[in-house]
């Protein structure tokens, strides 16, 4: 069998020490607060392809804090949220996958409910039936993206006030 794949307290306790490390620069990170824990108890499905899973989760956690930039797809140049998607799946897993938030929810593959992600799955949100923002999951109720202009990308919980209310679905592409 593969590796396990990486345990969201670990990832967390990375982000910390990350945050801290970036503490001592000042600026907005310095502010930034680890979310508080998902009131919803989400049910821990072990992803098909755990190594792959696993090697996507660690590149999109490692690029936590990059800034965001409409258009950006590389972490020189910042990231919007399908780029950076486009990037961790590229890198690790020489996967190409559409450069929009529109092609990404089209991309065949089941479509998820919440209470079924795995690891690595993508997650989008928006509203009217308009997909305008998307991120990977990373287990235990949270993703990592990059939310918007003067941003940079982090781990937010699905159960969070906007994202709750404007979860559109998930697409599985492991």
């Amino acid at each position: 069998m593969g590796r396990p794949v990486l345990p969201v307290a670990l990832a967390c306790a990375a982000l910390s020490c990350g945050m801290l490390l970036s503490a001592c620069g000042g600026g907005k990170a310095a502010r930034a607060e680890i979310p508080p824990a998902s009131q919803r108890q989400w049910a821990t499905l072990a992803p098909a392809d755990p190594a792959s899973a696993n090697s996507v989760l660690m590149r999109a956690i490692s690029l936590v804090g990059t800034p965001y930039r409409y258009g950006g797809n590389t972490p020189q140049a910042g990231f919007d949220c399908s780029g950076l998607i486009n990037y961790v799946y590229r890198d690790m897993l020489d996967l190409a996958l559409p450069r929009t938030t529109r092609d990404l929810a089209a991309v065949q593959g089941p479509r998820i409910a919440p209470e079924r992600l795995s690891p690595g799955d993508l997650v989008f949100f928006g509203s009217r039936g308009s997909v305008t923002h998307a991120g990977i999951y990373v287990g235990e109720g949270r993703f990592v993206h990059a939310p918007s202009s003067g941003g940079t990308v982090r781990l937010d919980h699905l159960d969070g006030h906007y994202w709750r209310d404007h979860y559109s679905g998930a697409r599985r592409v492991l």
